[in-house]
């Protein structure tokens, strides 16, 4: 055994206790979900609780377990850390491989966590391509797969404008000309934007209504604001980009780490799903589903789930009067990334809704997340208890996962398909 995971097992053993001692004569949390969620007090850590489990992946034949009613296959296999998808028109799909990769190392915490995720199959080289699959013939498994565009650096989102895709690189936007049915990305790219790097190293694309302007998730650096305030300026929001003059702006912030991005089709408003804060306490806060508002403000990192003070921060008191409280909670640290909206129909016995990928936590005494989870929508909100879709993503003693669901999209034959990361795998929900 290496000294790296001599040292990272000591920090656990160390993060072992304080999950005990924080248990000790109280029951767990219950999880923060829905509308109206009830989050317990903050609770400052003095001792960061870290508990992960140890990447396995699913053997062969081995599948993520469906709801009832439904089934699941593997779209396409052996996949080198799929993240997100993007559907062509054609009705290839793109699967855009990236990975988070370590930072510097400021303290013995950071030096377990970083051990600690490359266990977890969360951290390392970076792939830097996207993948181009093809069904052929109609049977749900993806025949053809080749590297569709390479060369990259932390490539996630991926929207197709016209004749253009664009790609967002963690230190930015680029733009490529795309031939329609093309097999792969010729010409080269042109940036058109640009972001900082490091932290939350995610950029998510949406295309607007009418092809006008790209929406970019940009999260924050940090935690709070422990790497200044200088280092966050521009972070932990929702760009709108125009893409005829290259101007951006801050559509709405105060979003800590604001990942998946869709429309509600009824209002034609813009969701979000954003990874709330660390180290208040198993539930709090809770990760959130949210409308997202023009010029809006969400609170981070002054205040979370409206105008609840995080007293770890020096405070804004106008910032904090002005923060929307979110509109649907889904658990503390579910690390809830995927977005996606599911039209009624599309998955026998569910309504209207969003489909959400919730990758799992890292940082709580009982794992939360690892699964795909569904809220119903009636008029434009959230109307009903979250669902699941997919679980079977962790063995059963926690101590190792199968995979860890990301990016969700509908398929070019109308099924669900789900990204994952360390199962390498795309995997296509149908009624059973």
């Amino acid at each position: 055994m290496g000294s790296t995971d001599i040292f990272a097992r000591i920090v656990a053993l160390i993060g072992a206790g304080a999950i005990l001692m924080r248990r000790w004569g109280r029951d767990l949390a219950t999880p923060a979900v829905g509308p109206k969620p009830v989050i317990p007090a903050a609770a400052p850590q003095a001792v960061p609780t870290l508990k992960m489990p140890t990447a396995r992946g699913f053997d062969p034949g081995q599948t993520p377990i469906a709801a009832a009613g439904l089934k699941v296959n593997a779209f396409a296999t052996g996949l080198e850390h799929p993240r997100w998808l993007h559907v062509l028109p054609n009705g290839d799909v793109l699967a855009a491989e990236s990975m988070t990769q370590p930072g510097p190392v400021r303290s013995a915490f950071d030096f377990a966590i970083y051990s600690t995720m490359k266990r977890a199959a969360a951290l390392g080289q970076s792939p830097n391509k996207i993948v181009r699959l093809r069904d052929t013939d109609g049977d749900g498994v993806a025949e053809v797969r080749e590297e569709f565009l390479g060369g990259l650096n932390q490539p996630f989102g991926m929207q197709l404008v016209g004749d253009t895709l664009y790609v967002g690189n963690t230190d930015g936007v680029f733009a490529y000309p795309y031939d329609h049915g093309a097999a792969r990305v010729a010409g080269p790219g042109k940036r058109v934007s640009t972001y900082k790097t490091g932290g939350h190293w995610t950029r998510s694309l949406l295309a607007s209504r009418d092809g006008s302007k790209l929406f970019v998730g940009v999260g924050s650096q940090g935690n709070i604001d422990e790497n200044g305030t200088e280092a966050e300026a521009g972070r932990a929001a929702i760009y709108e980009l125009d893409l005829a003059t290259g101007t951006q702006r801050i559509f709405a912030g105060g979003l800590r780490n604001p990942v998946g991005l869709a429309f509600e089709p009824t209002t034609g408003a813009l969701w979000t799903v954003v990874n709330e804060r660390d180290g208040l306490g198993d539930e709090t806060p809770p990760d959130y589903l949210t409308s997202v508002r023009d010029g809006g403000f969400y609170g981070w990192p002054y205040c979370y789930w409206g105008q609840t003070v995080d007293d770890r921060v020096k405070q804004d008191a106008a910032k904090v009067a002005s923060a929307i409280q979110p509109d649907y909670a889904l658990g503390g640290h579910t690390a809830s990334l995927g977005l996606c909206w599911l039209p009624a129909g599309t998955l026998p016995g569910f309504p209207d809704g969003m489909v959400i990928g919730q990758h799992g936590s890292w940082n709580r005494s009982n794992l939360s997340g690892y699964r795909v989870a569904f809220v119903p929508f009636t008029d434009g909100k959230p109307s009903g208890p979250l669902r699941e879709i997919l679980t079977g993503f962790l063995a059963p003693d926690e101590k190792s996962s199968y995979g860890r669901p990301v990016g969700v999209t509908i398929g070019p034959d109308g099924s669900l398909l789900v990204a994952d990361d360390v199962g390498d795998a795309i995997w296509r929900v149908t009624g059973a």
